[in-house]
């Protein structure tokens, strides 16, 4: 967290910037655990002061911003980071402040409770070297089913697992990894090499509605309330999760049975198990049926 769908909202957010021109570069005073920032602050202000913001992309779940030097802001939340326009929710872990000019907002902020983010600034080719397909697997919202399958079916691990991996599919995280898998009818711990065709269309399917559906609640925050969208203001997909933190409660698509919680790859997954059996995975209409039509 955050994963795909928070990232892209960020990144929609900061979309005002584009066109304003980076008048500083500062590092707030901190007493927190430091962030990485590459360069060195002082470098990494004077390659970027007075260049003009010309667009703010996403790759994976890192927001990236580009200037008209060709270089780019890489914005890496990992668990607890933000990209923010607005206040941030408290001061004492803010990281990052980039002064604007020329726009409709006057700074850009980089805010992390844990720590645990980076800013890095890289040149077109160090770009492609850390964050081409090489680095990272397809954007999980632009490739097809059958790229999907092609990405994964020979692998061995079990399905929630291999979803993890952003070298072989870029964007989905350990919690929309279990709501699309409850979506779409497949156990977490079946593995990639025993899923049929059919299955694999189904995840993909769901992969792609949960996502985009999420985009558009602006993402999930959670209990500790640390995601924010870049106007400091919550998502609101977390109220519409079928599965993820909700061990115990009766699953909402079937209406029989309790969802459980196991740990696969010392991460906590979330399913049902009459809706996601291993050995077969028969998923009826209703659990086909998206939950969120707009």
């Amino acid at each position: 967290m955050p994963e795909l769908p928070e990232v892209e909202t960020m990144r929609r957010g900061m979309l005002p910037i584009v066109g304003s021109t980076i008048k500083d570069v500062r590092r707030p005073p901190c007493a927190k655990r430091p962030i990485l920032i590459q360069p060195r602050i002082d470098v990494l202000r004077r390659r970027v002061k007075g260049r003009t913001i010309t667009s703010v992309d996403r790759v994976g779940k890192r927001v990236v911003v580009r200037v008209d030097s060709g270089d780019a802001i890489i914005f890496e939340p990992r668990m607890t980071g933000l990209v923010l326009l607005a206040a941030p929710p408290t001061s004492e872990h803010l990281r990052l402040q980039v002064t604007l000019s020329g726009g409709a907002h006057r700074e850009l902020l980089f805010w992390d409770r844990r720590g645990l983010g980076l800013v890095r600034l890289v040149s077109p080719t160090e770009f492609e070297t850390l964050y081409g397909l090489a680095k990272l697997g397809p954007d999980a919202l632009s490739l097809s089913a059958e790229q999907m399958r092609d990405c994964l079916r020979k692998s061995r691990r079990e399905i929630k697992v291999a979803l993890l991996d952003q070298r072989a599919l870029a964007g989905v995280g350990n919690l929309y990894a279990s709501e699309l898998l409850h979506m779409a009818g497949v156990h977490p711990q079946k593995r990639c090499d025993l899923l049929r065709p059919a299955e694999w269309q189904r995840v993909h399917a769901a992969m792609i509605e949960v996502l985009e559906t999420a985009i558009r609640y602006e993402g999930s925050t959670l209990s500790d309330g640390t995601y924010r969208n870049a106007l400091n203001e919550q998502g609101g997909y977390q109220n519409h999760h079928r599965v993820y933190d909700r061990a115990g409660e009766v699953c909402p698509s079937c209406g029989k049975v309790e969802i459980v919680r196991i740990v696969q790859a010392q991460r906590a997954t979330f399913f049902c198990a009459r809706c996601q059996r291993r050995s077969h995975q028969p998923a009826t209409a209703k659990n086909r049926k998206s939950l969120h039509r707009a």
